[in-house]
C-alpha cells in the first residue's frame, strides 16, 4: 500500500513541472493533459525501477523510452510532432541535483582549495549527471531511431 501512495504522489508531483514546461514551450491547450500524463506516468515508471532495485541510469532510460514510446502512440492519433508531448514530459527527469552538487563542489573547490574527497565528489555529480541526461536523449530518440528510418538497417 506504501508503494501505491509513492507512486501516486510521484505521479501528481511530476505532472506539474511537465504541463509548467509544456505552457513554456507554447504546447497547445488541448495537448497539455497528455504532456502530465506522460510526465506522471515517466516518472512513476522510474520510481518503480528504483524501487525494485534497478539503477538510476537504466531506470531513467526504460522511463524515458516509455515516454517516447507513448508520446509517438499519441502524436500519431492526433496528428501532432511526438516532440510536443515527450519535451514537456522529460524535463521531471532532469538530473538537477546531481548537476548542482557538482557546482557546489567547484566553487568549494575554487574558495577552499583543492581536495581529494571535494574532487571526487565533483567528477562523480558529473559523470551521473552526464550518463543520465544521455538516458535520457537517447530514451527520448530511440523510437524515432527504430521507426522513422528512412534507409534501410543493412
Amino acid at each position: 500500500m506504501d508503494l501505491i501512495w509513492l507512486l501516486l504522489d510521484d505521479m501528481f508531483f511530476a505532472a506539474i513541472p511537465a504541463v509548467g514546461f509544456a505552457l513554456i514551450f507554447n504546447v497547445p491547450p488541448k495537448a497539455l493533459i497528455y504532456c502530465a500524463i506522460l510526465g506522471a506516468m515517466g516518472h512513476s515508471f522510474r520510481t518503480l525501477l528504483l524501487h525494485f532495485d534497478v539503477s538510476l541510469v537504466l531506470a531513467t532510460l526504460l522511463a524515458s523510452a516509455l515516454i517516447g514510446f507513448a508520446g509517438v502512440h499519441i502524436s500519431q492519433r492526433y496528428l501532432a510532432h511526438p516532440k510536443v508531448f515527450t519535451v514537456a514530459a522529460i524535463i521531471p527527469m532532469i538530473p538537477g541535483i546531481y548537476a548542482y552538487k557538482a557546482m557546489i563542489a567547484v566553487v568549494q573547490i575554487n574558495y577552499q582549495g583543492y581536495s581529494p574527497e571535494l574532487y571526487e565528489h565533483m567528477i562523480n555529480d558529473f559523470i551521473k549527471t552526464g550518463f543520465l541526461l544521455g538516458a535520457l536523449v537517447f530514451g527520448l530518440a530511440l523510437p524515432r531511431l527504430m521507426f522513422y528510418r528512412n534507409t534501410p538497417v543493412i
